[in-house]
């Protein structure tokens, strides 16, 4: 029907709803309410405006990492979806009736939750059939005894809804292993606000941070030991994880440690997380992980992102655990089933949100409803793939195998009224124009404890991720989301991400709690990043002087001698005597290319592996700035020879912004200290390189070579202005080794890992120095004992240059060494063996 609104927007006057129920356009063809002021608003913006905001919202969303993750980092691997400008809108009278449905439901899962993993009532009275439990690969034997009646059981709740063709909310899954989307909802929330921020003022909408911030409390409440001030960690799978920029996000946004299975361990019935310090308790742990994955010890004994003994220790109340393995039975679609007469039983009320009629197959009257409207329902096999079958969608073969398969075998499958979904607004990506579309929507809620911790009642989180696509879509398969905005009779107040502490705070810095798998990822982003700079910067120089020969046929002998520095493979001048201008530029265009060894785009990929992992300790500014700079290494395989030394420089210019941001906001403890020691380390062992290609093994030595070390370096100005322009060997020697005034000295590089490696933590039952110490130590030694009156002949005596080659030689070994020892002695998790039998004297 076409909209009729007298005072409509431009945008209304071909919007078209079908015959279903359409969330901005009543049966009548007028506009509701709730939407005209929102919808008025953007009007006045005009088409022009809404495009740029609607480009910033995309922005923000681009800088903040706001992705779903596939667990490789190739280009086009990451899925960044399309945020509405329009938000979908749900008024306070409509917002009071799905909210009281909600609690409810969460209520009724977490008692039918507590009986299935306890006395089992509901089998007993056939009110749940057997298959339920004993058929359900969801329900967990290990997990029996779990559930007790003095908590909830059930902290977090994720739904999954939409309306049905009379605009009645259906719910369509629950997710209760690990709901993701609260992170998703916050960050478009926050990009909302920031893109339009007049439309998001002047809208009276309840905001989320408040039920974020209750979510620390109710997380604190499952302490048994420290109830004050709990230990709290959030399980993530990983960085390849599709969610994973939620799992970081929601740790850094509640201030919760970001950890994988590897960092914790079992002992003595308590979780303990593995850090610098050694083992620190964990007291309460969000689970991120399917259930199956938890413990490799008891149940999937393939799982790596588990942790052995987890499930010994929450039996034993060594630790609380958001939501508690076993919760995925619930999720299995014979649950869904009896819900109502679930809800009657153990509730004693009528169930106030229903989902499309469903029965199993499995007993003679589900069957029978089954087959008679075979040709109209939808059969879900539960031991297959899960997904729904249409016979109306199978040929008349396809159709008669199915039916027989059901009829074998009717335990095996569940049938389904199919649901006729309502419509919402969504606009075309250009903002030209409003078209309604079938959504889901994702709502949350979570258990909420008094001031003593005790269990009291359910909240519902007021808004959520709404997503187009028809009923029961992925949300990481769908191209566009929504916010949704859950409208108030009068403007709501700010809610702050930090919370007023109710005792004395007890005062404490990063340092020795800091993961070691975390200290292991900020040292790579270190030497990764290093490593890229440094390649950035060679080719920057080998690109300056394939520009200024361009097509002469006569490429500089110094080209070979920086591509040998970049691929020691690469052909030597005397096999490329013919046409060397080209071979020297298909070589380098090939540092630009994807999925190449020792490209910039692999260098950025490997890099952006150990940011991801590190992603709660690194700041907003230095992330949005990192993004950028994968942004450009996306486009350098496109690259021309002009073009790539653009995207040279700015990747240069980018990195150099990153690694300044991390210096300035994370704080200088460890974590911070890992991180220079890894670039320090890498810088230092390309300048030993680069000297001793210039002023040793290259046979084109001279001041063309001299001129790249400077300019990669970045001392040329630093040389110029101490010497004016006159190149000599000893005095860029003198400049880059043993000047520890000059940053980019070596001189400098180790004192600098000098300082860093001494404010490691260290052993404190041995008076000895650490290996990595006394590396160091040999290195320094050899720089400081060099005999420089001989280093300065370099110029003309090849004893001077075979005393310079010993000594890069002797500066480089110990280097090698270092970060083999740096790993043994933080990253390796080794721990001292146990006695576990008393040893006796025979």
């Amino acid at each position: 029907m076409v909209v009729t609104e007298t005072l409509r927007p431009s945008w209304l006057e071909t919007y078209t709803s079908g015959d279903v129920h359409d969330a901005l356009v009543a049966s009548d063809g007028s506009v509701r309410r709730r939407w005209l002021p929102l919808l008025h608003q953007l009007e006045r913006l005009g088409r022009e405006s809404l495009v740029q905001r609607a480009e910033e919202v995309q922005h923000l969303l681009h800088e903040n990492g706001v992705t779903y993750n596939l667990p490789n980092d190739e280009a086009g691997s990451r899925r960044q979806w399309w945020l509405d400008p329009l938000p979908l809108v749900i008024s306070p009278r409509e917002w009071k009736r799905l909210e009281q449905g909600l609690r409810q439901r969460s209520r009724l899962l977490a008692a039918v939750l507590k009986d299935m993993y306890g006395p089992r009532r509901m089998l007993a009275e056939g009110i749940l059939p057997a298959d339920a439990l004993y058929a359900n690969p969801a329900f967990l034997l290990p997990c029996d005894q779990l559930f007790s009646d003095d908590d909830s059981g059930l902290l977090l709740h994720g739904v999954d809804l939409t309306r049905n063709a009379e605009g009645q909310w259906q719910v369509l899954a629950d997710r209760v292993q690990s709901p993701s989307g609260m992170g998703f909802a916050l960050e478009n929330r926050i990009a909302m606000a920031r893109a339009l921020p007049d439309l998001y003022r002047n809208a009276p909408l309840k905001r989320l941070a408040g039920f974020l911030g209750a979510q620390h409390h109710s997380l604190s409440s499952l302490s048994r030991f420290n109830l004050d001030h709990p230990t709290i960690a959030l399980l993530a799978p990983g960085p390849g994880h599709d969610s994973y920029f939620e799992h970081a996000y929601l740790a850094n946004y509640l201030n919760l440690a970001l950890v994988e299975g590897g960092d914790l361990v079992v002992r003595d019935s308590r979780l303990w997380m593995r850090t610098l310090g050694g083992l620190q308790p964990v007291d309460v742990l969000l689970r991120h992980i399917g259930d199956g994955w938890v413990d490799p010890l008891e149940l999937r004994g393939d799982s790596l992102i588990g942790v052995p003994g987890l499930l010994e220790a929450i039996r034993a109340g060594g630790v609380g655990v958001a939501n508690p393995p076993g919760v995925g039975a619930l999720e299995h679609p014979l649950i869904a089933a009896y819900l109502p007469s679930l809800c009657e039983r153990l509730l004693g009320e009528t169930l106030q949100i229903g989902s499309p009629e469903r029965h199993w197959c499995g007993q003679p009257e589900g069957l029978a409803w089954a087959m008679a409207g075979f040709e109209t329902l939808d059969f879900q096999r539960l031991d297959g793939d899960r997904n729904w079958v249409s016979p109306a969608g199978l040929s008349e073969e396809a159709a008669g195998r199915l039916r027989q398969s059901i009829v074998a075998q009717p335990d095996r499958y569940v049938a389904q009224q199919p649901l006729v979904a309502a419509t919402a607004p969504f606009f075309s990506r250009d903002c030209a124009r409003l078209a309604p579309s079938t959504f889901n929507v994702r709502c949350f809620s979570q258990a909420v404890f008094d001031a003593d911790y005790r269990f009291s009642d359910y909240e519902v989180m007021p808004g959520g991720v709404a997503w187009q696509g028809a009923p029961e879509t992925a949300m990481r398969s769908s191209q566009c989301v929504k916010d949704v905005w859950v409208t108030a009779y009068e403007p709501q107040p700010h809610v702050s991400r930090l919370r007023r502490s109710r005792q004395p705070l007890v005062v404490t810095r990063d340092g020795a709690d800091l993961p070691s798998r975390v200290a292991d990822s900020l040292f790579w982003v270190g030497r990764y990043g290093e490593r890229l700079d440094v390649r950035s910067r060679l080719l920057r120089e080998a690109l300056y002087r394939l520009l200024e020969q361009d097509q002469e046929g006569l490429a500089d002998d110094t080209l070979a001698d920086i591509l040998h520095l970049m691929e020691p493979e690469a052909l030597s001048p005397d096999e490329m005597s013919e046409e060397r201008f080209s071979a020297y530029r298909e070589r380098l265009l090939a540092l630009f290319q994807q999925d190449r060894d020792g490209s910039l785009p692999t260098l950025v990929s490997r890099m952006a592996n150990n940011c991801r992992a590190v992603r709660d300790h690194l700041g907003d500014d230095a992330w949005r700035v990192f993004n950028q700079l994968r942004q450009e290494s996306g486009r350098l395989p496109l690259a021309g020879i002009d073009q790539g030394r653009r995207s040279v420089e700015t990747v240069i210019t980018q990195l150099a912004a990153f690694f300044g941001l991390c210096n300035e906001t994370m704080p200088h403890h460890f974590g911070w200290r890992f991180m220079d020691i890894g670039r320090f380390l890498e810088r230092s062992l390309a300048t030993l390189t680069l000297l001793r290609l210039a002023l040793i093994d290259s046979a084109h030595a001279g001041e063309s070579l001299w001129d790249v070390v400077l300019a990669t370096t970045d001392n040329a100005t630093a040389y110029r202005r101490r010497y004016r322009s006159e190149l000599h060997p000893a005095a860029i020697l003198d400049l880059l080794l043993f000047d520890e005034a000059n940053p980019r000295s070596v001189g400098y590089m180790f004192k600098r890992l000098e300082r860093q490696i001494e404010r490691l933590p260290q052993p404190s039952n041995t008076p000895y120095r650490s290996e990595e110490a006394r590396l160091l130590i040999q290195a320094r030694s050899a720089l400081h004992l060099a005999d420089l009156e001989r280093l300065s002949r370099l110029d003309d005596d090849d004893d001077a240059r075979q005393a310079l080659a010993v000594l890069l030689d002797a500066l480089a070994a110990p280097l090698g060494s270092l970060s083999l020892a740096i790993e043994h002695s933080h990253f390796s998790h080794v721990e001292t063996p146990r006695q576990l039998v008393p040893m006796q004297a025979p």
